[in-house]
């Protein structure tokens, strides 16, 4: 069971509800992947629009927890008043931290986001940072009020998978007691699994299930693969060897001659 602020959840999957091609297919998708907790940009819900009210009720027929995120903001200033407006909208203190500092790689400002999560945890959020896999940042948001991270493996959208399998096993192992979750740049379902080998506590991912060919059988497919990964860290995955092993013993074995 995963535990987040205190509360538990069953699924390692979280799915955004961006770039779908109907209200349809992402409702299926979210159903097909399992997850229990959605995340939604605020630029998707203004209050008093007719057509965001009509988003927000669909998604909360559903009866899943919502991670409000401030996707988009570009300084700390901004990414702390779209949190507030977040949580007045979706009534919730969970909030999925981003504070972009370069428009071509949307690699997270760290400075200004570690800056933002502590403003917004001294107000009562619960902030879920979405950031690099360096150690000294990371070390810096659990010090501004984090326990969770939200480390990425490839720029958002880009669906390269894991770029920096050293950097994730690091930062993995230099936290063990802190929740992680993997977020953006996973593309295929043998990404995540691969994440989830390192020991990683979730993914969070959207575009890789909503362009797909067919988003149901995505959103299935990584399902299965952040459970196929998760219990391999825990079975505990045997490393590469230099040299071949025989899998059936010489000693023993009959002689023919």
């Amino acid at each position: 069971m995963l535990k987040l602020y205190g509360v538990e959840i069953s699924s390692r999957l979280m799915l955004g509800t961006a770039q779908y091609s109907s209200p349809a297919i992402l409702i299926d998708a979210i159903k097909a992947s399992q997850t229990e907790i959605i995340t939604v940009s605020l630029r998707r819900e203004m209050s008093g629009v007719k057509s965001g009210d009509g988003f927000w009720s669909l998604l909360r027929s559903l009866g899943l927890r919502v991670l409000p995120n401030t996707a988009g903001c570009h300084t700390v200033k901004e990414a702390v008043l779209t949190a507030h407006m977040a949580r007045d909208i979706f009534s919730t203190d969970w909030v999925k931290l981003e504070v972009i500092g370069n428009h071509d790689t949307l690699q997270p400002d760290v400075f200004a986001l570690v800056e933002a999560a502590r403003i917004l945890t001294e107000d009562g959020f619960k902030v879920f940072p979405y950031t690099t896999d360096d150690l000294v940042v990371a070390e810096r948001l659990l010090e501004a009020g984090c326990e969770v991270l939200m480390p990425w493996c490839a720029p958002i959208g880009s669906a390269m998978g894991p770029m920096n399998l050293h950097a994730l096993r690091s930062i993995r192992g230099h936290f063990p007691g802190i929740v992680m979750i993997v977020d953006a740049g996973l593309g295929r379902p043998s990404h995540a699994a691969a994440v989830m080998e390192l020991g990683f506590d979730a993914v969070l991912l959207n575009t890789a299930v909503a362009k797909a060919g067919d988003p149901v059988a995505m959103a299935q497919a990584f399902a299965k693969a952040v459970d196929a990964g998760y219990l391999a860290h825990h079975a505990v995955v045997l490393e590469p060897r230099d040299m071949a092993v025989p899998s059936t013993p010489v000693i023993g074995r009959a002689v023919f001659t």
